[in-house]
């Protein structure tokens, strides 16, 4: 991944757990709590493509297992943010941008299931039987509920914001200098012209047409004395 990409990540994934922790997670809401690190790596995950959605899951999901107040065994969140992220990157759309809300709010419905069914899975796995406790059904139902309300206002922005970066003038390999490039290539193909690739090049053409009105002022005298 890209710097400003790792970047990016990294803060949107630090933000999104400090939220959820502090606040999300202290209204004591029936069932699941609304999972915002799950929504944030949805969105990039839908830009940066699966690998980049993979990488930023486990990172993601690790990170949360270490964090307090968690109380599961460490790589579990890792694993299924990794999995989520991977998948939701697999039906990235075209550049990145969204022609519909229909889709995204169908991969978050999806996820937040999946998400859940996968913690309890793996939670069963080693013995953690709480989401019996709890009721899996209730949790699958308040999980898929409460992202789908909290999804119209995290998903965008964080597309939004990884475009954004992706689209950085100051990157080589971005899409802006790509464009700069096909432009550049236009326009000397076009007008057998460089611009900024030639030093004094606008200079030269500016010295052959004063050369060229000078020569024509010259044979306008030259008719004027005869």
């Amino acid at each position: 991944m890209r710097v400003n990409r790792i970047l990016l990540s990294s803060a949107l994934v630090v933000v999104a757990l400090v939220i959820q922790v502090s606040v999300l997670a202290r209204l004591h809401l029936p069932g699941a709590v609304p999972d915002l690190l799950l929504l944030t790596v949805l969105g990039l995950a839908m830009v940066y493509g699966h690998v980049g959605g993979a990488l930023v899951g486990f990172g993601a999901g690790l990170l949360a297992d270490l964090a307090p107040p968690a109380d599961h065994a460490a790589g579990r969140y890792a694993l299924v943010l990794c999995v989520t992220g991977y998948f939701a990157g697999l039906i990235r759309p075209e550049n990145g941008r969204l022609k519909s809300a229909t889709g995204p709010m169908a991969v978050v419905v999806a996820a937040a299931v999946g998400s859940t069914l996968l913690y309890a899975g793996v939670g069963a796995l080693v013995g953690d039987t709480a989401a019996r406790h709890v009721g899996l059904t209730s949790l699958l139902i308040s999980a898929a509920l409460y992202d789908l309300l909290l999804a119209p206002f995290v998903v965008p922005v964080v597309m939004w914001l990884a475009r954004r970066a992706d689209n950085d003038p100051l990157t080589e390999t971005g899409p802006a200098a790509k464009a700069g490039d096909i432009s550049s290539g236009w326009l000397s193909s076009g007008t057998g012209l460089r611009i900024g690739g030639q030093r004094g090049g606008l200079g030269a053409l500016k010295t052959k047409a004063r050369s060229r009105s000078a020569r024509g002022a010259g044979r306008i005298k030259g008719v004027k004395r005869l």
